[in-house]
């Protein structure tokens, strides 16, 4: 058994039928050695009562965000803080939704929202109420924001319906938080990682641009993994809505120049993945002031080719040990890919079909193809997430080798 002793967990229980689990979880907890503080909405002592639970954890209950006794023993800002985890179960749809929007009208989302230590919830509701847009938009908000999930599993509800919904096992909630509590193994400690991410924009004129549909989420996905296993991250980053992942040092870049330039001024580096979808041509010549509209017509806009960062880095005298590039392509993803991989002098690519039968582009899913000299390995459609963590675990695998054998 996996010892909890001098970690502290801070448990938020949402109103839910599945608050009932809590008791189990936090002896459980106790078990390992944890200390254990309980915040409680006011809809979860509809199911369990501050009283069974401050016997389980040998500590006071926090309910109310304005009760002047808690905030001279215990602020709630403080309370957020002395905790190593912030534990949420079981999370209600409404609780998800606070969090993920940012919204604090209670002592837990208050809490939740002050916090700067990790957070792990246990989702449990109606399968409908999983299942909806709203709350599915809310789940990949969360996920972006690096909150982590526990569940929810299949099986019959208290309402009778049966599907995806009910709160994880005290005993899976349990693994997960010994899993967030236990020190990560740091393989790329001491290494160097840049990446490119999100489009690049070509001015016209003042007002006007070339550019892309690239989100960049798939970038800003690798750089949380690279940030995740010890390296230190540096993401070249075109214009994107995107927050800056955590530990990540984001250089921000307009134009193609720009992003080859900032390439070159962060080498070296042990690897460099170029998942930014790069304008390939700009205009030869920028308007000074803003076109307009005339009887002769469209404006004629000569076109100069951009300059081509994956294989500009990848033929370079400092050049990376592992140099992946991107191939976003809309038919014969594979076969583009594999004629890319040759022509660019990289290591990797990873293809992706970004059609709109694909529908890659802005989503928070992707299907990925990793093509190298000695084959074409296909993925799973899994979340950006998911894909940049296996994408660096793949790397880290390849880079430990090669190093060995330089050294």
């Amino acid at each position: 058994m996996t010892s909890l002793a001098g970690k502290a967990v801070l448990l938020i229980i949402g109103g839910g039928i599945a608050a009932y689990k809590t008791h189990e979880l936090v002896r459980l907890l106790k078990t390992r050695g944890a200390r254990v503080r309980v915040i409680m909405t006011r809809a979860a002592e509809e199911f369990v009562t501050p009283l069974s639970l401050a016997s389980l954890s040998g500590e006071k209950v926090y309910t109310a965000l304005f009760s002047l006794t808690d905030e001279v023993e215990m602020g709630h800002i403080q309370l957020s803080r002395a905790a190593d985890l912030l534990v949420v179960a079981p999370a209600t749809a409404d609780l998800m939704a606070k969090m993920a929007h940012g919204l604090a009208d209670d002592l837990a989302s208050t809490a939740l929202l002050a916090t700067d230590k990790p957070v792990l919830i246990a989702p449990a509701m109606n399968v409908r109420m999983w299942q909806h847009p709203a709350t599915q938009h809310n789940v990949e908000i969360l996920r972006r924001h690096g909150i982590a999930l526990v569940g929810p599993t299949d099986g019959e509800m208290a309402c009778g319906e049966f599907g995806p919904g009910r709160m994880a096992e005290p005993g899976d909630i349990l693994g997960a938080i010994v899993t967030m509590l236990t020190p990560k193994a740091r393989p790329l400690a001491g290494r160097r990682v840049i990446i490119t991410a999100g489009p690049t924009r070509e001015p016209i004129d003042p007002v006007r641009f070339i550019s892309n549909h690239s989100s960049g989420k798939q970038g800003y996905a690798i750089a949380e993994a690279a940030a995740e296993l010890g390296a230190e991250t540096v993401l070249i980053s075109g214009p994107v809505s995107l927050p800056a992942p955590s530990g990540v040092r984001v250089v921000n870049v307009e134009t193609a120049r720009e992003m080859l330039t900032a390439c070159q001024d962060e080498m070296p580096a042990d690897i460099a993945i170029f998942t930014a979808a790069v304008a390939d041509w700009r205009v030869a010549s920028e308007a000074a002031e803003k076109l307009k509209k005339t009887e002769a017509g469209p404006p004629n806009l000569a076109l100069a080719e951009n300059p081509d960062i994956l294989a500009t880095i990848a033929h370079s005298g400092m050049r990376p040990s592992l140099v992946v590039g991107f191939a976003a392509e809309t038919e014969k993803v594979t076969e583009h890919a594999t004629q890319k991989l040759k022509r660019k002098g990289c290591d990797i690519i990873v293809a992706n079909d970004v059609s709109e039968a694909g529908g890659v582009f802005g989503s928070d899913r992707n299907t990925v193809h990793l093509v190298t000299s000695t084959g074409i390995e296909s993925w799973p459609e899994m979340s950006k997430q998911d894909v940049g963590r296996k994408l660096m675990e793949r790397l880290t695998e390849l880079l430990t080798p090669q190093q060995k054998a330089m050294e």
